[in-house]
């Protein structure tokens, strides 16, 4: 299982709840696509979502006033 550190994860003032909610529509999103599905193999779309977001392939933009939660 993937345990990336928050702090480098997080970087940008990206919110915790804005990272986990992007991360699970994009695993949601991952899941019903059966060519992405097929792509991921034997790794959980969780983590495939998450390597994603951490590549910079997934960008996640949010509201100012929930940025500094």
């Amino acid at each position: 299982m993937l345990n990336p550190d928050l702090r480098n994860v997080l970087k940008g003032h990206i919110s915790r709840y804005s990272l986990v909610t992007a991360v699970a529509k994009r695993a949601r999103e991952i899941t019903d696509d059966p060519i992405l599905n097929e792509k991921c193999g034997t790794k959980k779309t969780v983590s495939y979502a998450l390597d994603e977001f951490i590549s910079g392939k997934l960008k996640i933009s949010e509201p100012d006033e929930i940025r500094y939660i």
